[in-house]
């Protein structure tokens, strides 16, 4: 399937990973856009469309809310991606908000932990240290290739 996932990955690059053994596993069908490098791109002749960020605050990042908002077509196939400090189903809320009004629909989901040193995490020297780890990097493959 003709794949693009867009993403965000800020502090330590642990969502960037995720895509990264994605697109490993499928070089020829998968594309990666950085939303925060590349401007704004054609997106309909995308069979699938992954969206992928870390969780700051508890929502996606807002720079990959805002090219979703801005670029994504209606009625495609949208798969979810995320690594957040605690890994937990509904901090994808904000993207699939932005998912909902744009009449796509959900494949899947696959989040994992990720490395996080934000605010007070810094002063003990951070959580989730060695995430994402090879199998949950693996994990996010099967995923992908379950879809």
């Amino acid at each position: 399937m003709k794949t693009i996932i867009l993403y965000y990955s800020n502090h330590h690059g642990n969502t960037k990973k995720l895509v990264d053994a994605i697109v490993a596993s499928d070089p020829e069908n998968v594309e990666i856009l950085d939303v925060t490098t590349e401007g704004p791109k054609d997106l309909s002749g995308y069979e699938w469309i992954g969206v992928a960020s870390g969780i700051y605050a508890g929502n996606f990042g807002k720079p990959i809310l805002n090219y979703m908002r801005e670029n994504l077509p209606e009625g495609k196939n949208v798969f979810i991606l995320f690594t957040s400090a605690f890994n937990l189903d509904s901090l994808s809320s904000s993207a699939r908000k932005v998912i909902e009004e744009k009449k796509c629909h959900v494949m899947g989901q696959y989040n994992c932990p990720g490395y996080n040193t934000f605010g007070p995490f810094k002063l003990i020297g951070g959580t989730a240290k060695g995430h994402p780890t090879k199998e949950e990097l693996d994990g996010a493959v099967k995923f992908y290739k379950n879809l």
